[in-house]
């Protein structure tokens, strides 16, 4: 999944993130280049309000400043988009505008609606979980995306690590606040967060040993200026106050925040056990499968595409001569050392440079399936060993449009006992290319487009490709090893899972237990990742269910196209109709391919 900065007004509308690709261009001066300047505007005028957002972009307007957590800041955010919306209707007219103006004006127009439904539901995201919390986030946010070039840069990051008592103090007022609402994020939270925020705080300047994470980075990057010693010394000196002072007062605001509401968590329970839980987990699969599917139906779906998966896989266990059932050969997979690298540094290396190789392998033969290709360079990193109970398995980091900051393929090696061979070369195609890579890096070479288009998006549409990409990696003729294409069916058998799990933990009232359970019996997965998978849904209700809805959909349109062109049917085209107009809900993407086949027919 992709790993991307979000403002609250974004997460509340239930977009993430991402980006598009179009070549489509207007005339200077004509009615929807004038809409896109407007919309262009509205961007800009949102994207004020998120500091941190600013940064991700590659900007450096207020770059000493992190963002406002509070209600208030919110309340600015959805005041400020309803203006917008009042503003856009008033100011021009549908009719009068071509066809990708008329589907901008329909997705900003759904994202504010997404967004004033979301405000009702503002306490309900949980702001610290093994999904990531502040704790973790500003010294990421940091030490990826706050650049210093200079002096005056320099000083901005003091200013954001004493910054960080402001937010800290913010978000233990949320969690508080929701706390009273008698909602307090899971039981099993708790521990991980507080163990990565102590991380954090561990290490010079804070306890003897080597540098913590925040300050190594931050003296590497002091030496990399261009700068009198003196000016130098005197930005380490106040580097190391702002730390020892603020930044530390910050974390220790939110990890008594933290101790203080732990005896109030109800246990590990789904989306129901929440105040108006089934309405609210109604919110977050509409916003997360862009559809109006209900829990059940998403059940349903997972339980027929699981069989759908395990017959297949059952074809491979015969060709490798394997007799046993499929729980058998899970076990023999798991437990076989062939199919593990060593836990150590040389096998953590293995595993990265082998994952590099997956990827040239497809950027060798990408043109054969697309039309264009990122220019964006990409990255293949293991996630810092900081974060490591926090983050997820494996995740992308989009890259600035500038070119300043690469995408980033993350993979998280904390146990190599706990990564299975057979499936790293999916995560890869998945993750990096031609997945999030392709799909999310391609946005920034928009054209004609507004940019909450280009820098937004929608889960089943982001998670849809990156799994479809999976797949599309067997027909590009790799997988050669079948334990590697057993593992590319895992991986798919997993989202459907997903789907069976996420539904049974918050509308049918399944345990964690159960559903680990559940999970053990139909997935390839580690031990420490099924645990790790399942406390993430329970963190994030809904989250999981856009990836297979979204491939089946894509998929879908494919046959679709496949069965009106038939000889006329180009792959490549295809792939450029489904990317070509941006992140979009399945039924706007579904007319699109339908414009795209209508074209070529």
């Amino acid at each position: 999944m992709p790993n991307l900065l979000i403002s609250r007004r974004l997460a509340l509308a239930g977009l993430v993130l991402a980006g598009p690709l179009s070549q489509t261009a207007f005339a200077q001066d004509s009615e929807d280049a004038r809409f896109t300047a407007f919309l262009d505007k509205a961007f800009d005028e949102s994207l004020a309000l998120s500091p941190e957002s600013m940064t991700s972009l590659g900007l450096k307007t207020d770059y000493g400043k992190l963002d406002d957590y509070t209600d208030a800041a919110s309340e600015r955010e959805l005041a400020l988009a309803e203006k917008q919306l009042a503003a856009m209707k008033a100011g021009f007219d549908l009719d009068k505008l071509g066809p990708q103006s008329r589907i901008s004006w329909r997705l900003f127009e759904q994202s504010v609606e997404r967004e004033r439904e979301g405000m009702r539901w503002r306490d309900h995201r949980y702001l610290a979980t093994t999904n990531g919390s502040p704790a973790g986030e500003i010294p990421v946010f940091l030490i990826n995306e706050h650049a210093v070039e200079g002096i005056g840069d320099a000083e901005a990051y003091i200013s954001r690590l004493k910054e960080t008592r402001r937010v800290m103090g913010e978000v233990s007022a949320r969690l508080k606040a929701a706390a009273d609402k008698g909602i307090v994020a899971p039981a099993f939270t708790f521990d991980p967060v507080e163990a990565d925020a102590r991380k954090v705080l561990t290490g010079a300047p804070f306890t003897d040993g080597p540098d913590s994470a925040v300050w190594a980075d931050f003296k590497e990057k002091v030496a990399g200026i261009t700068a009198p010693q003196g000016d130098k010394d005197r930005l380490l000196a106040e580097g190391k106050a702002a730390l020892l002072g603020p930044f530390k007062s910050g974390y220790e605001t939110f990890l008594a925040t933290q101790a203080q509401i732990r005896p109030l968590a109800k246990g590990n329970n789904g989306a129901w056990s929440l105040p108006d839980g089934e309405a609210y987990y109604a919110f977050r699969l509409k916003g997360s499968t862009t559809t109006d599917m209900t829990a059940e139906e998403i059940h349903q779906l997972g339980l027929s595409n699981l069989a759908r998966v395990q017959a297949e896989m059952k074809v491979i266990m015969g060709k490798v001569g394997f007799t046993g059932s499929l729980q058998d050969f899970f076990k023999a997979i798991k437990t076989d050392p062939a199919h593990q690298y060593p836990n150590t540094d040389a096998g953590k290396a293995q595993y990265l440079a082998d994952a590099r190789g997956y990827i040239a392998q497809v950027m060798a033969k990408a043109p054969q399936y697309f039309l264009r290709l990122p220019k964006a360079p990409l990255e293949v990193r293991a996630v810092e060993a900081w974060r490591q109970e926090t983050a997820s398995v494996a995740f992308y980091n989009r890259p600035t449009p500038d070119g300043s900051r690469p995408g980033i393929f993350y993979v998280n090696l904390a146990d190599m006992t706990q990564v299975l061979k057979p499936q790293i070369e999916g995560i890869a195609y998945h993750e990096a290319a031609p997945g999030h890579h392709f799909q999310i890096a391609l946005a920034q070479e928009l054209k004609g487009i507004p940019k909450f288009r280009r820098f937004g998006g929608y889960g089943a549409y982001i998670e849809g490709w990156g799994l479809y990409s999976e797949r599309l990696g067997k027909e590009m003729g790799f997988y050669q090893d079948p334990y590697s294409d057993f593992g590319r069916l895992s991986l798919e058998a997993w989202r459907a899972v997903r789907l069976i799990t996420d539904s049974g933990m918050h509308a049918k009232k399944w345990t964690r237990e159960q559903a680990i359970d559940f999970f053990r019996e139909n997935s390839l997965l580690s031990e420490r990742d099924i645990v790790k998978e399942i406390e993430r849904y329970l963190c994030n209700p809904g989250q999981a269910t856009s990836y297979m809805v979204g491939q089946q959909k894509i998929l879908m349109l494919r046959d679709k196209a496949k069965a009106a062109l038939g000889a006329k049917f180009d792959i490549r085209a295809y792939h450029d109709a489904v990317l070509k107009d941006g992140a979009l809900p399945l039924d706007v993407l579904e007319q699109q391919v339908d414009v795209y086949i209508a074209g070529v027919g």
